[in-house]
Formats: C-alpha cells, sequence, structure tokens
C-alpha cells in the first residue's frame, strides 16, 4: 500500500512537469500576457475577437493542463485569466489577494462584472471560498477533482493518500494543526452553501477511481450541502479514471454548461 502511494506521488509530481514544460505553448495561437501580482504569478489570455459581453473563465489551477475548455472558450471570445495562489489553500489570504484581482482585472481589461470560476484539484478550495464571499460576481463554476475538504486532501485522515507536506504547508496558512482542524468549517463543502443559496449553478468532473482526491470525501460530500441549500449541482463521472487526466477529451458538456450559465449567443 505504501508502495503503491509512492507511485502516484511519483506520477502526480510528474505530471507538474511535463504541464509547467507544455503551458508555455498552449496557448501560443493567442495574445498571452504574464506579470507578477501583488508578488503572485498571474496571466491573461485574450481572445483573436473579443465578444461584445467580455466574458471571461478565471482558472484557479494547473495553468496550461487540459486546456481543452479554456481553448474553446477563447474561440467564443472569452478571456481566460490565471492568478498563482496554489500554496494558500483557499485561506482568507488568498481570497484577499483574488478579491484584488477580480478588481484590477475587470477594470485594466474591461471584463465583465460576472465572472466563470474553473477551479481543478486544489483548486476547487478557492473557488468556492471565494465565490462564497462574493455569489453577486459568479456566473457559474466549473470544478474538476476539486478538493473540498483540506482534511481529504492533502490531510489523507480518511481514504485518501494524502501529502505530507503540502499538509504542512495548508495547516500552516489557514493557522490550524491536526487537532483544530477537525472543527475548521471554512472548507467547500460547507462555503458552498452560499454558492447554492445564491442559485450559482455548477459542474463538477470526477474519476470514480481517484485516490489522491477521492470522490466520496469530496465532491459527493459538496453535492450532499449543496442540494439540501437548493442548489443545481450537475455531476460528470469518468468510468475507471483516476485524479488525472482532468477535463474530458471532448468538453462540449462542460463548455455548452458554461454557455448557457452566461445566456450566451453568437
Amino acid at each position: 500500500m505504501k508502495q503503491s502511494a509512492n507511485h502516484i506521488l511519483i506520477l502526480f509530481t510528474l505530471f507538474i512537469s511535463i504541464s509547467a514544460f507544455a503551458q508555455d505553448s498552449v496557448f501560443s495561437e493567442y495574445e498571452v500576457k504574464e506579470f507578477a501580482f501583488q508578488g503572485h504569478e498571474a496571466k491573461v489570455v485574450f481572445p483573436n475577437k473579443a465578444n461584445s459581453n467580455n466574458y471571461w473563465i478565471w482558472r484557479a489551477r494547473f495553468w496550461g493542463a487540459e486546456p481543452q475548455v479554456d481553448k474553446a472558450l477563447l474561440e467564443k471570445g472569452f478571456h481566460v485569466l490565471y492568478v498563482d495562489v496554489a500554496n494558500l489553500f483557499g485561506n482568507n489570504e488568498a481570497v484577499q489577494l483574488w478579491n484584488d484581482f477580480y478588481k484590477f482585472c475587470v477594470s485594466e481589461y474591461g471584463l465583465n462584472q460576472k465572472v466563470v470560476l474553473e477551479g481543478l484539484s486544489r483548486g476547487g478550495l478557492i473557488i468556492y471560498n471565494w465565490a462564497s464571499q462574493n455569489t453577486d460576481k459568479v456566473f457559474s463554476i466549473y470544478a474538476d477533482a476539486p478538493v473540498c475538504d483540506i482534511k481529504s486532501w492533502p490531510g489523507g485522515m480518511f481514504s485518501g493518500v494524502g501529502n505530507p507536506k503540502a499538509w504542512e504547508l495548508c495547516l500552516a496558512a489557514y493557522g490550524l494543526d491536526s487537532v483544530s482542524v477537525k472543527s475548521f468549517e471554512g472548507i467547500p463543502v460547507n462555503t458552498s452553501v452560499k454558492v447554492a443559496k445564491a442559485g450559482i449553478p455548477v459542474i463538477h468532473v470526477y474519476g470514480d477511481t481517484d485516490v489522491v482526491v477521492p470522490f466520496e470525501e469530496n465532491t459527493e460530500l459538496l453535492k450532499e450541502n449543496f442540494e439540501k441549500a437548493g442548489g443545481t449541482i450537475e455531476l460528470i463521472g469518468k468510468e475507471g479514471v483516476g485524479h488525472h487526466p482532468h477535463s474530458l477529451e471532448d468538453p462540449t458538456p462542460i463548455v455548452d454548461f458554461i454557455l448557457k450559465s452566461v445566456n450566451y449567443t453568437e
């Protein structure tokens, strides 16, 4: 079992390395602006022809990895934006930085006052924690194998493999320890209730053999709370798929969901 967990962590690290190598060429056919925002890496991809409503999608994690949805939306005139807050794990500091980045992007690039949020893996933490405090600014949420409870990942306190190094960083980011985290409420499983009550539509994509961010410990629990609060959530399960690859080979179901949420017209 220990060898299996180590094997998964090695593959996970390899995936990140490959993604970092490939990301520079992913959007080569578009104008890409890279800059530092309050000390954090930030990027903007401009569509070749922006739509009249200046729609945008805000990616929270794994820039350039499985870009099917982003590229499809660029072709619909969406901007794609990113600011790296990965090692803040969706805490209050990350939420405040996102507040500032949102204001900057809307002002600097003339973007729509509402945004589509995209969270892969740990990106699920910030999209829900930010959205719960900014429900008036969100069209919809697309979450992909999202972390919805830090006790599951990186904590590994249940059936998931966890990540000890990331767990130390996560606890420090929240000012928690292995005891206080058990009663901590500021995780998407709970904060998503405000998103549900605001009527924001949500779609989750997940692999049914994911042992890094297990469905049962994350999306399934969020779905229960979300629906109890009156929210609408759509699930797309991938049979026999683990944590990777994210997205879908054919992203049409996700793209259609997003376009419907913004009332997109050609």
